[in-house]
Parts: C-alpha cells; structure tokens; sequence
C-alpha cells in the first residue's frame, strides 16, 4: 500500500511542478538529435500520454502490444508534418489533455477494445501532439535530427508503459496500472483546468 501512496504522490508531484505543466516547452532549441530525445521529457501531458499508451498495450496484449505505439508514433509524424507545413488544426491543446483523459480512463477501467479500435483512438490523439510540435517548430530547425530523437524518445516511453504494465501483472498486482491510469486522467483533468 506504502507504493501506490508513493506512486501517486510522485504523479501528482511531477503534475503540480510548473516548468513541466507546460505543453511545448522551448522548442527554439529544436536542432539536434539530444534535444529530441529530451523534450518529451519535459511536459507532463506529453510524458504521461506516451506511458499511458504503454500501459494500455500492455493491459490489451496479442496484436495492441505493437499496434498502440505504432498508431502513436505514426499519427504522431503525420500531425507534425501537417503542422510544419503550416496547416492548421482545431481543437490541438484540447486534444492533447483529452489525449490523457481519454487514455487514462482506458487504462484505470482496463478497457478491453479491438487492437484495430485502440489503433484509431490512439492515433487520433497523437495526431494533436505531433501537429503542437511540428506547428510549433522553428525555422532552419533540423526537423528530421530532432523528429528522430523525439520518435526513439516516444518508443521507449512506450516501452517503459509496456514493462511496467507487465511487471505489475508478473507481481500480480494489476491494479496498479489501473490506479497509474487513474493517476494520468487526473492529471488531464487538471491540466484542462489550469
């Protein structure tokens, strides 16, 4: 019981730290293959949402195991490169927090959906995170370095949702991914919020 007080605490912690509340942070220094790698490290909705999928391939299992994180990661490119080109989209930022809304909901019921069904969800929502960065990307910036720091960056988010989730199965504690996806539809919450 000491652990999910533990883990909670650390996820509402990381939630409430300002510099991590914000979406994009500074993406003017989006020219190397390190800063790719760290910035979806540094927004809380960003790091939670890559998890989050994790931990909802992992729950799912069979064909979901490698099709949730390819829909993100996919839809995730395809956002970014419409908004670099410039082209806008509605509802982006809502999108983004619904993202961890929505996800964290699947994961804290332990949603059961076809792989095919959790491949559109999730591409929908990552479809909002990669047009923020691309949209947000600055001129001369070197988009593919970046794009593929950021894309190794996202797999092994999500790979750290699928371990975990699957750690907490071998412990027999399954419930614990489920109060971890409780934890990140919160925080979506409370970003909308703030």
């Amino acid at each position: 019981m000491i652990r999910i007080g533990k883990i909670c605490l650390a996820i509402i912690a990381t939630t409430f730290a300002p510099s991590l509340a914000f979406a994009h942070p500074s993406l003017h220094h989006a020219d190397s293959l390190t800063a790719g790698l760290v910035h979806p490290l540094g927004g809380s909705d960003h790091l939670l949402a890559m998890v989050g999928v994790g931990l909802w391939a992992a729950q799912l299992g069979g064909r979901a195991l490698w099709m949730l994180p390819l829909a993100f990661m996919s839809a995730l490119m395809a956002g970014g490169t419409v908004g670099m080109l410039g082209v806008p989209a509605l509802f982006v930022e809502p999108g983004i927090l619904g993202s961890l809304l929505a996800i964290g909901l699947a994961v804290a019921l332990a949603w059961r959906v076809h792989a095919a069904a959790g491949f559109a969800l999730v591409a929908a929502f990552a479809f909002f995170h990669g047009h923020a960065h691309g949209s947000e990307m600055p001129e001369g910036a070197s988009t593919l370095t970046y794009a593929s720091g950021f894309l190794f960056a996202t797999g092994l988010l999500h790979l750290a949702g699928i371990v975990i989730g699957f750690g907490n199965r071998y412990l027999g504690r399954p419930m614990l991914t489920r109060v971890a996806g409780a934890a990140i539809s919160v925080t979506g919450m409370i970003l909308m919020l703030t």
